[in-house]
């Protein structure tokens, strides 16, 4: 499944769901379309969303491109870089994320994406 997500600075994105995580990837779904205020962390961005899910095939460590839920913020995490505790080239969220997703397309634009601005998820 493909959803898209809108920025205000970076334009459009394709995210490419995945099965690794089918409960936090219905919650998701069901609370779609997802309007929030994105906030920058490092080469992170993550938004706040009603999304209520726990823990699910978490990960330490995550890939470029990959789109995860953290479940201690409730938010939706978009990793294109590294993080502030990132150590190496690893990326690394500041807990255990469950990865849903990915966005395809030229991701280095994301770095134009600021705190503040408004993002959002639909349906593609």
């Amino acid at each position: 499944m493909r959803l898209k997500l809108i920025t205000e600075s970076a334009g459009e994105y394709i995210i490419e769901t995945n099965d690794k995580n089918p409960k936090t990837l219905k919650a998701i779904l069901d609370k779609l379309p997802i309007e929030s205020t994105a906030l920058r962390w490092g080469d992170e961005i993550y938004f706040e969303t009603e999304v209520d899910v726990g823990l699910e095939n978490s990960q330490d460590t995550v890939e470029m491109g990959d789109v995860a839920y953290w479940p201690p913020g409730k938010a939706i995490c978009i990793f294109f870089g590294p993080t502030p505790i990132s150590s190496g080239d690893e990326i690394r969220p500041a807990s255990p994320v469950n990865v849903w997703g990915k966005i395809l397309g030229r991701i280095e634009y994301l770095k134009k994406v600021s705190s503040g601005e408004k993002i959002k998820i639909t349906l593609a």
